[in-house]
């Protein structure tokens, strides 16, 4: 239920609540006027019979405390009836505020439903994403692959080392200009969160890199500064990590 259909029944609900409680304050207030008359009628009484308690006979007598016994229990009752009155009138407004704690809470409910079912939606098209930046990555594997192989068994630029160099333009600058590139200034170029990472140092493609001839390679392609190379070497070439695997075997 929405937030303005849970405001607008409580309003419909309360809405004779006001003419309830003046009505039930002007019966209390009624009742203490009637009570303040018969206690005065009680003080008259009370003085009448003790100034004249020697002339009075003793019927008068009793009639007069009689009055008085009357006007007390009188007194009395009404005392009651604004009792019952008062407890009514907190019962009436303390429904209304149970119901309104009630609406509350399940409108905190419906809140955190919500809440849970924009969360569940939100991870399914993350997890979506995930997926394809894994199959973009599986592509672009692929095709370094392919390009690998096709070096090596064809032209007589087999023979010299496979060098990955960034297209003209990439990042609005020169080719020239990358081989100078150090691994620290990749954190200032703008990077797509979806390219996949090489190196030993996990960060994108940038300036010149090597591949490792290593064909089982997990990462296969490594940049120049972070294995130490200023310039491509002759002959095969393996990682640092695959070149410890060799030497251990």
């Amino acid at each position: 239920m929405a937030a303005g259909m849970y405001l607008e029944h409580y309003l419909d609900s309360i809405e004779n609540l006001p003419f309830e409680l003046q009505r039930n304050f002007n019966l209390m207030r009624d009742l203490d006027q009637r009570t303040e008359d018969l206690k005065g009628q009680i003080d008259s009484l009370a003085k009448e019979y003790t100034s004249n308690a020697r002339t009075l006979s003793s019927e008068q007598k009793l009639s007069i405390l009689r009055q008085i016994q009357q006007s007390y229990s009188k007194c009395k009752e009404f005392g009651d009836d604004k009792v019952q009155l008062a407890m009514q009138t907190y019962e009436m407004v303390d429904k209304h505020i149970r119901r309104l704690d009630t609406d509350l809470a399940r409108f905190e409910a419906d809140l955190k439903e919500k809440q849970i079912e924009s969360t569940d939606y939100d991870s399914t098209s993350s997890k979506g994403k995930k997926g394809d930046s894994r199959q973009k990555e599986k592509k672009a594997a692929k095709t370094r692959s392919k390009v690998k192989s096709s070096d090596e068994d064809g032209s007589p630029k087999s023979a010299q080392k496979k060098v990955k160099l960034l297209q003209q333009g990439e990042f609005n600058s020169p080719s020239s200009n990358f081989g100078n590139v150090h691994p620290s200034d990749v954190l200032d170029m703008p990077v797509d969160p979806n390219e996949p990472t090489y190196c030993l140092c996990h960060q994108v493609s940038y300036g010149e890199m090597i591949g490792c001839d290593n064909t089982d390679c997990s990462i296969e392609w490594f940049h120049f500064a972070c294995v130490g190379l200023t310039t491509k070497p002759r002959g095969k070439w393996y990682c640092p990590r695959c070149s410890q695997d060799r030497k251990r075997k």
